[in-house]
């Protein structure tokens, strides 16, 4: 009798290790389809920048990830970039296996993974730093355009006599009007203070969607344009509507280097978006916050030049990269649109909100004092 139970005992425990083999070899297979949204960052953790993929609340070591399905899953041996550039570069490559990594952990827990974070516990950094170019557009909201005067500036108006000018733009056929900012100089993270920089006092807020480049991109169609597009940031496109130290009266007109390339005046951030998880791009909500209150509330449907047109405008004059970054344009409610003015001073926050994607946070300081202070 005794031997019996032995050996049923022995049969049922075969039974059970089938039984978990069958379930573990299940539990580990891998899907290499984009059915679970990710973000991208760029992060630091135990004084180490990595970049990271976000699910929810928790943000993955792609490289740490990357090895636990190797190891653990029995995925295939693939190297992973370890800076956004490069990822975005390779990302047609790669990107199967960041499908495979956001499979994986959203359906199994990253509880003592030491490859695994909570967003709040690491530093978010700007996504990319830093972009070959970073390239920001005008006015490209038609009641931001018509708040900051453009008719007036243009000579034509609004009357019964015939269209304004911003009316009358063909976005197909007319240019917009577009500007650069000095990647280096200008990026800054999420979360790090922008200077206000000694003797200017009108510093604006202008919060942005930002385009970015996935694929070398030159002379481009509209119907080319979105395959080269990556996806989508947060641009905070800081702006000086005044206080300018030195007067330019050689050429008559904006001064836009004066009035848009002030010292760390491009917070971006904190996230990126691949585009095949935004789908809905060209109708997000964009809202700025001052220290609270809604100060600008639209969304990109409302764009004047969508990004098929500033993409194929753009492409026309230059080649733009892998990394490369496009502000749209910024919506109505800007100080500069209200009489007076209530422009931002030390103390202030400003928080740029784009559904989908995050909130970008940057507090206003003045000037520490040593104009050699970056």
């Amino acid at each position: 009798m005794r031997t019996l139970t032995r050996q049923m005992a022995g049969l049922v425990a075969t039974t059970l290790a089938i039984s978990v083999s069958a379930c573990t070899s299940s539990q580990l297979e891998l899907s290499a389809t984009p059915s679970t949204p990710f973000k991208l960052a760029t992060f630091e953790v135990d004084e180490r920048v990595r970049i990271g993929l976000v699910l929810d609340q928790t943000i993955l070591d792609i490289a740490g990830a990357n090895e636990h399905l190797i190891d653990e899953a029995r995925a295939t041996d693939m190297l992973i970039p370890v800076e956004m550039k490069t990822l975005i570069e390779t990302y047609e490559s790669v990107s199967p296996r960041l499908y495979e990594i956001a499979n994986f952990f959203n359906e199994y827990s990253t509880d003592n993974l030491d490859f695994a974070f909570d967003v709040s516990n690491v530093s978010i950094h700007a996504p990319i730093k830093y972009p070959w170019n970073l390239l920001a557009v005008a006015a490209n909201y038609k009641a931001h355009a018509q708040g900051m005067g453009v008719d007036s500036v243009s000579g034509a108006t609004s009357s019964d006599d015939g269209p304004s000018i911003v009316d009358s733009i063909v976005p197909e056929r007319d240019a917009p009007v577009i500007f650069a900012k000095s990647p280096r100089s200008a990026i800054i993270d999420p979360g790090a203070p922008y200077y206000i920089p000694p003797g200017r006092d009108q510093i604006d807020w202008e919060g942005e969607l930002a385009i970015i480049i996935g694929k070398p991109a030159y002379l481009l169609s509209p119907e080319e344009a979105h395959d080269h597009v990556f996806g989508y940031s947060i641009l905070y496109d800081v702006s000086d509507r005044g206080g300018r130290t030195r007067e330019v009266s050689m050429i008559p007109g904006v001064n836009w280097f004066d009035g848009k390339s002030t010292n760390r005046g491009a917070p971006f951030g904190p996230f990126i978006v691949p585009k095949e998880f935004l789908p809905n791009f060209d109708k997000l909500r964009v809202v700025t916050r001052v220290n609270g209150d809604i100060k600008q509330d639209q969304t990109t449907a409302d764009l004047i030049w969508n990004e098929d047109n500033l993409i194929t405008f753009t492409t026309s004059v230059l080649e733009l990269h892998p990394g490369d970054v496009i502000g749209t344009g910024t919506p109505s409610g800007t100080a500069g649109e209200h009489y007076p003015a209530v422009y931002l001073k030390d103390g202030d926050v400003v928080e740029i909100e784009i559904e989908g994607i995050g909130t970008l946070v940057t507090p206003i300081k003045n000037h520490p004092g040593d104009l050699g202070t970056s």
